[in-house]
């Protein structure tokens, strides 16, 4: 027993990450890939992506030493539910040379159960996508948003992308001069600050720049709302007060007067 591990995947819109941990909780191993999740980039996109994952993370270890494994995703019950997108997974966890059982769970449990032993409390989670959870017996109880960036997230580090990208439209479409963040928006989009004699050429390229990317692409720029509010911009700090809200309200939806919680909050910074 002294030799076996265990292998956890954090497999998220953004990146995929796995950690190959002792009995003992020591890391011998870890792996970093693209957006894993299914929901948003399609089953065998996914598993690829977590096959990059495993192997970098197997990349010093014997997988028969492997006894376990544990992946954590936002959407794991539409994968459960999909024959094919379950299989595509198998098949990468196979090919990474594992053949012991893994078992798939929701990212709000896998980030509670990462904060806190307690058996009961909320958890907040404020990633590419964002969810709210309330946990009793260390079991997912309650549950509010997670619905995806086209129907829910409010708050996320793609509904904070999206809403930067919008309010520069909107300085565009009204003839003002980009603020600080939208210019740096601006920048990141197209390359170049400089806005077109017509103000509606610049508008255009940055539509077609966003729309030719796969949605989710628009949380890559959550960090630079984030600097901008750190450094005062006032655009970049209603943003962020904006998304506290929409957070904070998704949190009322489930929270019951009186229970005891414990609270862990991840903010997308990368």
């Amino acid at each position: 027993m002294s030799d076996t591990v265990v292998v956890g995947l954090d497999v998220g819109g953004t990146s995929t990450r796995a950690t190959v941990l002792t009995l003992t909780g020591q890391r011998v191993g870890t792996g970093r890939a693209g957006g894993g999740n299914p929901t948003s980039h399609g089953a065998e996109r996914a598993a690829a992506e977590l096959l990059t994952a495993l192997r970098a993370a197997l990349a010093d270890v014997d997988p028969a030493r492997v006894a376990a494994g544990t992946i954590g995703l936002a959407g794991a019950g539409r994968l459960l539910a999909d024959p094919a997108g379950r299989a595509a997974f198998d098949q990468a966890w196979h090919d990474a040379g594992l053949r012991c059982p893994y078992e798939v769970h929701g990212d709000a449990l896998v980030a509670y159960a990462s904060g806190t032993a307690a058996p009961d409390g909320t958890i907040l989670i404020a990633g590419t996508g964002a969810i709210t959870a309330q946990v009793h017996d260390l079991r997912l109880d309650r549950i509010a948003d997670g619905h995806g960036w086209l129907l829910g997230d409010a708050g996320s580090g793609f509904w904070l992308g999206r809403e930067s990208v919008r309010r520069l439209l909107a300085d565009l479409d009204a003839g003002r001069s980009p603020g600080a963040l939208a210019t740096t928006i601006l920048t990141e989009l197209l390359g170049s600050a400089d806005i077109a004699a017509r103000p509606r050429d610049t508008v255009d390229a940055a539509i077609q720049t966003v729309t030719r990317r796969p949605p989710v692409e628009l949380a890559r720029l959550a960090p630079l709302v984030v600097d901008a509010a750190t450094h005062g911009d006032p655009v970049g700090t209603a943003l962020i007060a904006e998304a506290a809200a929409h957070l904070t309200e998704s949190v009322s939806r489930i929270r019951t007067a009186g229970a005891v919680r414990i609270r862990l909050c991840l903010l997308y910074t990368s």
